[in-house]
Parts: C-alpha cells; sequence; structure tokens
C-alpha cells in the first residue's frame, strides 16, 4: 500500500473557465487522503454541488503541492512597465500548481485577458 498522499482541491469560480475564484470565495484544500479516499471524498463534493456549473474540485497529489510549486502571478498593471498594479487592483496569486498545471492554469487566464495591453501574468517557482 502506498504511503502517497492527495488532496482535494476547489470551490466556487467567478466563471466556467475555472481559473478565478467567485467573488468573496477562496478555494478549498482538503486531505491529506489516501487516493482512494480522496477520489471517494471528491465524489461527495462533486455530487453535493452537480447543479452548479461554477463549482469544480480536482484530485492532488501531495508532491504536486510541496517542494518546487509553480504560481500563476500578475493582474492588471497601471502601464506597461508591468511593476505597479493598477489603481485599486491587487496583485492576483493562484497556486500552488505543478508544472503543468500551473501552464495550463496560466494559458487560461491569459486567453480571458488577451486583449488588454496592461495584463501580465507570469508563472512563478517557489519551493
Amino acid at each position: 500500500m502506498s504511503d502517497k498522499k492527495f488532496y482535494v482541491i476547489g470551490g466556487e469560480y467567478a466563471d466556467t473557465s475555472f481559473t478565478t475564484p467567485a467573488p468573496g470565495a477562496e478555494l478549498e484544500t482538503h486531505g491529506p487522503f489516501t487516493e482512494a479516499e480522496a477520489h471517494q471524498f471528491w465524489r461527495s463534493l462533486t455530487g453535493r454541488t452537480v447543479d452548479n456549473a461554477m463549482v469544480r474540485y480536482v484530485v492532488r497529489a501531495a508532491d504536486e503541492l510541496q517542494g518546487d510549486n509553480f504560481y500563476v502571478v500578475g493582474g492588471e498593471y497601471a502601464d506597461t512597465t508591468f511593476t505597479t498594479m493598477a489603481a485599486g487592483k491587487d496583485a492576483e496569486s493562484y497556486g500552488p500548481f505543478g508544472r503543468q498545471q500551473a501552464m495550463d492554469f496560466w494559458r487560461g487566464i491569459t486567453s480571458q485577458t488577451i486583449d488588454s495591453a496592461l495584463h501580465r501574468y507570469d508563472i512563478v517557482r517557489k519551493g
């Protein structure tokens, strides 16, 4: 039997791109679980939220959440020097992700702001 641990991560998102939590909502992290327990817990959560298209949960291995973690950071900046956030805007940070999940999330969030010269997101490695 494996000692590998898993987490169930998710919650309510602003839209079905599943890149930005809903206003006032924070992503939830449940666990640690064995793989079977994580999938069972995931199934119970998704069963209760099946009628809400804005809710999504995923199962992630603990090693994807520890050590070398990747975050997607950025947001709307005041100008194209990308040094100061726009007035009334906070820097956004999403993660932790594994490398591929960070890239997928980055693609999703940048596709939403592709027409804005003042939005910028980067993938940052921490760990």
